[in-house]
């Protein structure tokens, strides 16, 4: 996908390692950088700076629009994906007798505010089998009294790939007052999204979108913006902000917008946008077609080597994590950190994660080193 010579001028960091931990955080391209020293010189304007980065964030809310799905009006953004759930749970107001559905292959962001709230739901857990979530074993959790399912749609965890129609069939059948929310983290800016239809989509945007720390996409249908209207405080997301009505109402703007509680990250708006036009200008499609196929050859060379994956092969619904376990991966680590081969080494698992910016060779080197470590 990219020549040796667009590798280098686009990613010039990657001439002198292996990185395959894009899932932890990615490697921005060059433009992303200026996009950083634009902010830098509209922030010496001071107020009359104001203008450029509003209209930042116009612009990247279009470019997220048209990668996830939605519209631009249907689009916000707010500080990461934990400033996000926990708005979001303001919004939902559950009570004791109200459900909520997570699974054991979601990230503790979409996972943890159901437990923490002052009023707790009954949290039940979708638990993967085999390491992959099978809708079967959803079907016995639904029912009229679940009002949120919360999933991701790539797996951080293994790298398994929920198959979006039957589970969204099966939730809008089988519990008729839920919501969906997915987490996309692990899935914009790698794969194609078919997950348009959620009430919710959720991404950081420091790993798979190529940007940096302090930003998260929020994504909000207008037809579900009257049930996810957050409950927080703030005044960005207020219509009657400085109204002279303000301290005796708050106005709340409806859906997305009112996730933007406070003044916007500039700084990771203006990355963010110059990183999703970088890799729209790829396009995804073309990220997948590339990259897939090296997460084919891990998976294949990992087997060879007696190390299983922690996830099944994914022939028909590709990601860009593959994961292993073994005894001693606190050794292996060392190993590969030796050879400047970068992947997350967490609890006795080991992932690896393959993007559009890495090749063959880097393959080829990893599973060298992987058979000298095991």
């Amino acid at each position: 996908m990219l020549t040796p010579a667009t590798r280098h001028r686009d990613f010039p960091a990657l001439d002198t390692m292996t990185y395959l931990n894009t899932a932890a955080e990615s490697i921005p391209p060059v433009c992303v950088g200026e996009a950083l020293q634009t902010y830098w010189q509209d922030k010496l304007r001071g107020m009359s700076g104001r203008d450029a980065h509003f209209k930042e964030v116009e612009d990247c809310r279009e470019v997220a629009a048209r990668m996830t799905g939605f519209k631009p009006a249907e689009i916000s953004f707010c500080s990461c994906s934990s400033e996000a759930y926990n708005l979001l749970a303001t919004a939902l107001n559950l009570q004791p007798t109200d459900e909520v559905i997570v699974t054991d292959l979601d990230f503790p962001a979409g996972a943890t505010p159901w437990l923490t709230a002052a009023i707790r739901p009954q949290t039940r857990v979708w638990q993967a089998v085999g390491g992959e979530l099978r809708v079967d074993n959803l079907a016995a959790l639904l029912n009229a009294h679940t009002r949120l399912v919360q999933v991701s749609l790539v797996s951080f965890y293994n790298g398994h790939r929920l198959a979006w129609t039957p589970f969204r069939d099966a939730v809008r059948r089988l519990a008729p007052n839920a919501l969906i929310s997915v987490d996309v983290t692990q899935a914009l800016g790698r794969v194609v999204l078919d997950c348009a239809d959620a009430d919710c989509i959720i991404s950081s945007t420091h790993k798979w979108t190529l940007g940096i720390h302090g930003g998260c996409i929020v994504g909000i249908p207008e037809r579900a913006a009257t049930r996810l209207t957050t409950h927080a405080g703030g005044w960005f997301h207020l219509r009657n902000a400085f109204d002279a009505d303000r301290f005796q109402r708050a106005e709340t703007k409806a859906g997305a917008a009112s996730f933007a509680v406070g003044m916007p990250n500039f700084a990771a708006i203006y990355s963010l946008n110059a990183a999703l036009r970088y890799v729209e200008s790829v396009g995804v499609e073309a990220i997948s077609r590339h990259a897939d196929p090296l997460v084919a050859q891990v998976h294949a060379g990992l087997l060879q080597l007696g190390l299983q994956p922690m996830a099944p092969a994914q022939p028909s619904n590709p990601t860009g994590i593959i994961a292993f376990r073994h005894p001693n991966t606190a050794a292996i680590q060392t190993v590969l950190e030796a050879e400047n081969i970068h992947v997350m080494h967490h609890a006795g698992r080991i992932r690896i994660a393959l993007a559009g910016y890495n090749t063959k060779e880097d393959v080829v080197r990893l599973l060298r080193t992987l058979s000298g470590a095991v």
